[in-house]
């Protein structure tokens, strides 16, 4: 069990840094869609999505063309 329990929280640790590196920032999506990175999900799917202030819906974190610099 040691070995599912690093697993488990190494992948809640790189969750952790992504919100903390994507959400507030600017973007721009590869669909053209802009605005300021409100949340981010970790989807079975797609893995880690995000929502944009303003904008319906969730996209996938690999959309992002261009963010803000830090």
């Amino acid at each position: 069990m040691p070995t599912v329990k690093n697993r488990a929280s190494a992948i809640l640790g790189e969750y952790q840094q992504a919100q903390t590196e994507v959400v507030g920032k600017a973007v721009i999506l590869s669909d053209g869609t802009a605005g300021t990175v409100e949340s981010v999900w970790l989807d079975d799917i797609h893995g880690l999505r995000i929502s944009i202030v303003g904008h319906f819906g969730k996209w996938p974190v690999s959309t992002i063309k261009l963010m803000q610099p830090d």
